[in-house]
């Protein structure tokens, strides 16, 4: 086991690319998923324990939205622990790729926590809004609902344009099968940045002023709902494109 500056470098080759990513992901997270992978490479963790880990940090900062009544603190300590959770969330595949230890359980652990924690975040505001949110009106209890739906939605279709194409693209030979290249865009990881779980994860240090929170809450709501149309207008054209190719 080298020593923790060698597990670095070395998990420095083991990251996924950097097209479509957007600039907190890229330069944010993965730098936090790194170091955590090697931490838990140097302690004997496996991907799927550092899986767990996630799901720990993160379904206990959800819990606590639901739960604990909104203030500052909370708002601190909730932010804290999504934004740690999202980095192992980050370090279990890094850890996969570093160690060869990674399959299909692993993956599937992984988008399990990752679906999981995408119907529970919004489930948690909107139990917060009817416990403790004086709202200007019932219809705000409605926003997570379809915040939760747009989240969701985005999540399950982009599994499948990932899956499907790497399916369609395999059946046509080694040539479509290859990834694309060409420059990562930084105008693109830019415009990226409204729709990662990561900024997302920031509205939560707003919890301990209500009427803000529900204000970046509901920004987020409709952009995530519009970075889904586009979404799904573009995934749809790239089958389109690979079935007709």
């Amino acid at each position: 086991m080298g020593s923790t500056g060698t597990v670095l470098r070395e998990l420095r080759g083991a990251q996924k690319s950097a097209k479509g990513v957007s600039l907190y992901s890229r330069y944010v997270n993965r730098p936090a998923g790194r170091v955590l992978a090697a931490g838990a490479y140097r302690a004997g963790l496996t991907p799927n324990q550092v899986t767990l880990i996630s799901a720990l940090f993160t379904y206990g900062a959800v819990a606590s939205v639901a739960l604990v009544e909104p203030s500052w603190t909370l708002a601190v300590l909730v932010y804290a622990a999504l934004a740690v959770g999202f980095a192992f969330d980050s370090a279990d595949g890094q850890l996969a790729r570093l160690t060869g230890r990674g399959g299909p359980d692993g993956e599937w652990l992984d988008h399990v926590v990752d679906c999981g924690k995408l119907l529970l975040v919004h489930t948690a505001v909107l139990i917060s809004f009817y416990r403790f949110g004086e709202l200007p009106s019932e219809a705000w209890l409605l926003l997570p609902l379809g915040f939760q739906l747009a989240a969701v939605v985005t999540f399950c279709a982009g599994l499948l344009r990932e899956h499907l194409g790497k399916a369609a693209a395999s059946a046509r030979g080694p040539s479509w099968a290859a990834a694309p290249t060409g420059p990562v865009s930084r105008v693109r990881a830019v415009a990226l940045l409204p729709a990662d779980y990561g900024v997302f994860c920031l509205v939560f240090l707003l919890l301990g002023a209500p009427g803000a929170f529900r204000a970046g809450y509901a920004v987020l709501a409709v952009v995530h709902t519009l970075f889904l149309a586009a979404f799904l207008a573009k995934w749809f054209r790239e089958l389109k494109a690979l079935r007709a190719g």
